[in-house]
């Protein structure tokens, strides 16, 4: 009987194959193992064929070495058996192309389709991954996480980095032009009068105008009263001048009197006529605003007066050079008051995650809404990665990666077959013995 020598039997090394130089030490070591289980493989192959020939040859004389002979005969059988099985996983055995082997490089494909359904069928069901979630409790870890002061202050120096590269990818341009659009759509295409009209009608109904008035009454009062040779200028400035000095002095002193007395009845009287006056000026402007056709258009001529292309695109620029020299500024200083209640919120949020259990559940909740809606909407789509990999692979270095990563573990198949065969082959001839007779 002709045996497969060990340069056959073993075909390539698939450390050899795939290149030590791109190996990681755990593949060099699992390439090692592998050949250790090929070398006992064959050597347990090579000894039942030297007890197969030394019995065969000697049986005639020592008539008992015929069980030698069989145990031996049926463990070749079972080791070449065996052999031909795990080889035909990976390459033709011998180089023969026999139907139905080299069956990973010939159907990677259909192999990586398969793990990428099996995948997508067993580990992305939104039941498992929802049941995994519930099971680790991750809104609790992640909190405790949070709540360490070194985590805090990880993650505010990774949001300080992605910050500083957010500045540096972002063009002052395009962000004005951002902000500027922002500002014509929120801010100058409405129209100004009603929202303004509706504003002051509610602060006029519930008084809280009456401060300002009030403060504006005390302040003309205080005037006049602090004023007297003013006013009594201006009556003196603008009478005939035919008229005495004396009478300008006592009408100027009559003027000023009488105004003083009328401002401090103002002041003094909430319910003064001149009060009410204002109280109704202001409801009508602000029923105005909302309703009048011309007062609305006079509005509008104020805004653009105020806010006109030039202003708002300076205005644009001020704001955005303002957001990002003061971003720049507090990441890049750890002792800056953003980063510091930066800090302090996430250990607080973190603590909060961790101890209240109705906020966990809540978080938890959300993270496993999020997580079924992805696996639910995507799950397709991330098992292809699998499928998309595997057909981009060459088929020999597949297969010489994949026996890399199992072949140690099937030569166990080898050896056992050795031993089941040796135990069957003595075990059919001592029963055929039995039966038919030595």
């Amino acid at each position: 009987m002709a045996f497969p020598s060990p340069s056959t039997t073993e075909e390539q090394d698939p450390a050899a194959s795939s290149g030590s130089d791109r190996m990681t030490v755990g593949d060099v070591q699992k390439a090692a193992a592998l050949r250790r289980m090929k070398g006992l493989a064959l050597v347990l192959l090579l000894g039942m064929a030297v007890v197969f020939v030394v019995a065969f040859a000697l049986q005639e004389r020592h008539p008992a070495l015929q069980y030698v002979r069989a145990a031996s005969e049926g463990g070749m059988v079972g080791a070449l058996a065996d052999w031909f099985a795990v080889t035909a996983l990976f390459r033709y055995p011998m180089g023969l192309r026999i139907p139905h082997t080299a069956i990973i490089p010939n159907r990677k494909d259909a192999i990586g389709a398969s793990l990428g359904e099996f995948v997508e069928t067993n580990f992305l069901s939104e039941a498992v991954v929802r049941q995994k979630l519930a099971d680790v409790h991750l809104a609790q870890k992640v909190g405790g996480w949070m709540a360490k002061p070194a985590s805090a202050e990880r993650i505010a120096t990774e949001g300080a980095v992605i910050i500083r590269a957010a500045m540096t990818v972002l063009k002052d341009d395009d962000v004005q032009d951002v902000i500027e659009s922002m500002v014509r759509k929120h801010l100058l295409d409405p129209p100004w009068g009603p929202p303004l009209g509706r504003m002051a009608a509610q602060v006029f109904a519930d008084g809280h105008h009456h401060q300002l008035v009030d403060l504006l009454v005390d302040r003309a009062t205080e005037w006049v009263g602090r004023n007297h040779e003013i006013i009594s200028g201006l009556v003196s400035d603008r009478s005939p001048s035919w008229v005495p000095t004396f009478v300008d002095g006592l009408v100027g002193d009559k003027v000023y009197s009488e105004l003083y007395k009328f401002m401090h009845a103002v002041q003094s009287n909430p319910d003064h006529q001149v009060r009410q006056q204002m109280d109704k000026y202001l409801t009508d402007l602000a029923e105005d605003l909302q309703h009048d056709p011309f007062t609305i258009a006079k509005a509008e001529a104020i805004k653009g007066q105020l806010l006109d292309d030039p202003r708002v695109r300076e205005l644009a620029g001020r704001t955005w050079e303002a957001v990002k020299n003061a971003l720049l500024t507090a990441v890049d200083d750890p002792d800056s008051q953003l980063r510091i209640k930066f800090t302090s919120a996430v250990r607080d949020f973190g603590s909060r995650l961790a101890t209240d259990s109705e906020l966990a559940a809540k978080a938890n909740q959300w993270i496993s809404d999020g997580a079924g809606y992805l696996v639910r909407t995507y799950r397709h789509e991330i098992a292809s990665i699998i499928t998309e990999t595997v057909e981009r692979w060459d088929a020999e270095e597949t297969s010489r990666k994949i026996e890399l990563q199992v072949g140690k573990d099937l030569q166990y198949i080898r050896i056992n077959g050795t031993v089941v065969g040796a135990l069957a082959g003595l075990a059919i001839f001592t029963l055929a013995a039995l039966v038919f007779g030595a």
